[in-house]
């Protein structure tokens, strides 16, 4: 059962903030930006190590888009027991509303390959143009 991936126990991710940013720069066919705040939280006996992310994006019209890499942010966070790991990105959308979802998947320090679950958030897009913090 090489392939399994463990939920660890005390390993979670919470979304911090969720920003509109429609002064940043997007292609011409994505004109919403959101810039999210994620922090990893290892509250487990382990230590991990983040190796890759995967995010699934299911806009208004039922378009489902993954996205996976290595890595956090260019990085490969190594959380010990109480430690976190905190970062800001972007999801750029087409439509007025979207979902994302997703996880990190990681190894702690026995080489056991571990998953956390990235809790689903919505990005809805207001009515209002301009900067809108939609969760805080």
């Amino acid at each position: 059962m090489k392939h399994d991936l463990l939920e660890l126990p005390g390993l979670s991710v919470t979304l911090d903030r969720l920003v509109y940013a429609p002064e940043l720069p997007t292609p011409p066919d994505m004109p919403h930006s959101f810039v999210y705040f994620i922090s990893i939280h290892n509250g487990s006996d382990r230590t991990v190590t983040i190796k890759g992310r995967k995010w699934v994006v299911t806009n208004a019209r039922g378009e489902v888009t993954a996205i996976e890499g290595d890595g956090v942010v260019g990085e490969f966070p190594v959380l010990r027991p109480g430690e976190k790991f905190s970062y800001n990105s972007r999801h750029i959308l087409d439509t007025h509303r979207a979902i994302a979802e997703g996880s990190y998947l990681g190894v702690d320090e026995q080489g056991v390959r571990v998953v956390v679950r990235i809790p689903a958030f919505e990005m809805i897009v207001p009515e209002e143009r301009g900067p809108k913090e939609m969760w805080a």
